[in-house]
């Protein structure tokens, strides 16, 4: 499953979802594995642009991934994403991406809670 991290820096979750100018993308694959694969950068806003399109030009830039971890994400941003099945994942700010990703991959070894197995059988079942 493809992952992101909202990071500034491309080292640490340290970005709000809405605010975030790049994510950090890996594949972890259910085993636990964690592989890099790219960083994705939103493009700035040059003005003009609304709350909503803004939201939408990042659900869109992750839309392939399952989870995407960041530090904050607004009501109604959580709502839009998550309807794309996408779970948002807050973890403290300043946190690093490679903790969260032995983290995961500590989960993914042992006995994943529901909705994280759920997501996992559904991408097992579209990869048939």
């Amino acid at each position: 499953m493809k992952v992101a991290f909202a990071s500034d820096d491309g080292l640490t979750v340290n970005a709000h979802f809405g605010q975030s100018t790049q994510f950090v993308i890996y594949n972890v694959t259910k085993d636990g594995v964690a592989e890099f694969l790219e960083i994705r950068y939103i493009a700035p806003d040059r003005g003009g642009g609304d709350e909503h399109g803004k939201i939408e030009a990042r659900i869109a830039a992750i839309e392939d991934c399952s989870l995407v971890f960041l530090m904050q994400i607004g009501a109604s941003a959580a709502a839009r994403v998550t309807r794309k099945k996408l779970m948002p994942v807050k973890v403290t700010m300043g946190s690093s991406i490679q903790g969260q990703l032995e983290r995961l991959q500590e989960i993914l070894r042992g006995k994943p809670p529901m909705w994280l197995a759920k997501i996992l059988s559904e991408e097992t079942i579209e990869s048939s």
